[in-house]
């Protein structure tokens, strides 16, 4: 498997999302947590997602309360505090694990195909991977990574 396109994976609302249907698109994926000290970094995917999506970006937010329990909220909640607080309009997922034995399959894949350093988990909320038009990683970028330091490889990816 060396494209994401054969993964499926649920939105806030419970509906399969089919990601073949991302196919020539750029993707930004992100775990996300709504009580972290990162969650600011919503405001920068927004801007990154209002100011590049007709050009083919897909950011995509998948909630998950693995560190510190910082995403307690249901997907209703979820949606409601990102749309509320931060303007979010791109795609958030529902919520997931991105590490252990219930690790999400789109993110058992991403972690193969970009590991980290000492180890391949993710180490915490607002891990990122930039995926290309052609369905394959790109980069992985720290949680520490501002949406807006992303920008340039967002722009040479989408021109490939």
């Amino acid at each position: 498997m060396t494209a994401i396109y054969q993964f499926s994976a649920n939105d806030l609302t419970g509906k399969v999302v089919d990601f073949q249907s991302f196919t020539g698109k750029v993707l930004l994926i992100v775990n996300t947590a709504s009580e972290c000290g990162f969650t600011p970094q919503f405001e920068g995917l927004q801007a990154l997602h209002k100011k590049y999506h007709k050009e083919g970006l897909v950011v995509i937010g998948f909630p998950c309360n693995q560190f510190g329990k910082q995403e307690p909220n249901d997907g209703v909640k979820i949606g409601e505090f990102c749309q509320k607080n931060y303007g979010v309009e791109f795609l958030m997922m529902e919520k997931i694990e991105v590490n252990g034995d219930n690790t999400h399959p789109i993110y058992q894949w991403l972690k193969r195909q970009k590991g980290g350093l000492i180890t391949d988990d993710i180490k915490w909320n607002f891990s990122k991977f930039l995926l290309g038009k052609d369905g394959k990683v790109i980069s992985r970028y720290a949680p520490i990574t501002k949406p807006k330091d992303l920008e340039g490889d967002i722009v040479k990816a989408l021109a490939a």
